[in-house]
């Protein structure tokens, strides 16, 4: 079911690609991009990445998209005002006579080939792209000028993104759980190891620093039965007993989880889902076509979400490694019930912040300055999944019920979870500062 989906969406966007208007231009809008963002989300899925590093990649091709534009339309911000570090980039003379919205798309897809895994698999989905253009009238001329255009800032970007400093990550000594009461450690099926432990020190998007906004420590794990840790514990334990319907409706439709495996007894089995990041990114595409947005604007609007929710992973693991506290699961089973199993498999990195919290309401705050606080949509991000779309009044209603998701699933803890929010929260509202700043 999901492989004759993304095969559709790719047939689509080769159909569907250069449109023509009556001045004989193309049409190109939000879907256009969006059909990137799938494509680059099912190489993630086939190459299983990891959230933070799935954020990354978003980021940077978006970024590259939204160069272009900026680089030919006087009424778009420069990013170099409102991103850390980033370039004020011009480009040569000898690069002109290219169409920009093709040049942006094309820009996109360059990026994501150079920086994913198996992004080598971009290439037919980009060439089915170039003939539908080719079909609809475009110049064979126009296009490799702005082929060349996109590859030109792709190799810019790729540059700017080589500064972040996660390449150097490899180098940094495998990390190796904390062996004392109270910390995360490795749980079943698959007992993986930490996932991004060093995601701290790569370099945020709009964030001072990975610690810009240290959240309060969690509940200090205790084992006495009068402790407050006990009290958070038992929340868990007692809410998976008698689980209402729609707790579980919710806590599926919020799982998100690319590590997912399945135990059948004799094999591991990957169970391959779509990453928080991407969810979100879908949500900003509906939001995108529902009110209209123009393609630079939309652009605009990836970009800002993509480069929050990398800021947003930033933080949120730069907290778990430093509190390193351990995980429902593993708590329950120690003091509780030894059988206890959450109804999400629980990930692997440890528990406090809550991811899904921060990033959530990263995300919210972002897309509600572009929408507004009463923005109703509906969520069928998850369809292709098998899960049926859910309706929200808002952005934060929708971040809300995907932080306490976390609790239904058993994996988080609720101090997590509202803390996690409280930082996501912070985490958009910088991301929105330094674009008002920057204008």
């Amino acid at each position: 079911m999901r492989i004759l989906i993304s095969l559709c969406i790719v047939v689509c966007f080769a159909g569907a690609g250069c449109r023509q208007q009556q001045n004989n231009t193309p049409a190109f809008n939000t879907t256009h991009i969006s059909q990137v963002v799938t494509k680059m989300t099912d190489l993630m899925i086939h190459d299983i990445t990891n959230p933070p590093l799935a954020s990354r990649f978003f980021s940077y091709a978006t970024l590259a998209g939204y160069e272009v534009l900026a680089e030919n339309d006087s009424t778009l911000l420069h990013m170099h005002k409102v991103v850390n570090d980033y370039p004020a980039l011009k480009k040569p003379d000898s690069l002109n006579d290219f169409h920009v919205e093709i040049s942006a798309l094309l820009a996109m897809m360059e990026t994501a080939k150079k920086m994913q895994p198996s992004g080598k698999q971009m290439d037919q989905y980009e060439q089915q792209f170039i003939d539908s253009c080719k079909k609809s009238g475009i110049s064979p001329e126009l296009l490799d000028h702005s082929l060349a255009y996109a590859g030109w800032v792709s190799k810019k970007i790729l540059a700017f993104a080589k500064g972040d400093r996660y390449n150097k990550i490899s180098n940094y000594p495998r990390y190796t759980p904390v062996n004392k009461p109270g910390c995360w450690f490795p749980t079943a099926p698959a007992y993986m190891a930490a996932v991004e432990p060093y995601f701290n020190t790569v370099r945020p998007f709009t964030l001072d620093s990975a610690a810009q906004f240290i959240p309060p420590p969690p509940v200090t794990f205790a084992t006495g039965r009068q402790s407050d840790f006990y009290k958070l514990m038992m929340r868990n334990y007692e809410v998976t007993k008698e689980m209402p319907h729609e707790y579980r409706v919710i806590a599926a439709f919020w799982d998100c989880n690319p590590f997912a495996v399945q135990d059948d007894g004799h094999l591991i089995l990957g169970l391959k889902k779509i990453s928080p990041g991407a969810h979100w990114l879908g949500i900003t595409g509906i939001a995108c076509v529902q009110a209209k947005k123009s393609f630079k604007e939309s652009m605009q609007i990836y970009a800002m979400v993509s480069m929050g929710l990398m800021d947003g992973f930033i933080t949120c693991w730069d907290e778990k490694f430093r509190s390193n506290r351990i995980r429902p699961e593993s708590a329950i089973r120690q003091l509780v019930d030894p059988h206890w199993q959450p109804l999400l498999q629980t990930p692997p990195f440890p528990e406090y912040l809550s991811g899904h919290s921060v990033i959530s309401s990263a995300s919210a705050t972002i897309l509600t300055h572009y929408f507004g606080d009463k923005f109703a949509y509906r969520d069928s991000v998850e369809v292709s999944y098998g899960l049926p779309a859910r309706d929200f009044t808002s952005f934060k209603q929708a971040a809300d019920e995907a932080a306490i998701s976390r609790f239904y699933g058993g994996i988080h803890f609720m101090d997590a979870i509202d803390n996690g929010v409280l930082q996501g929260t912070k985490v958009g509202e910088q991301a929105v500062r330094k674009l008002q700043q920057g204008k």
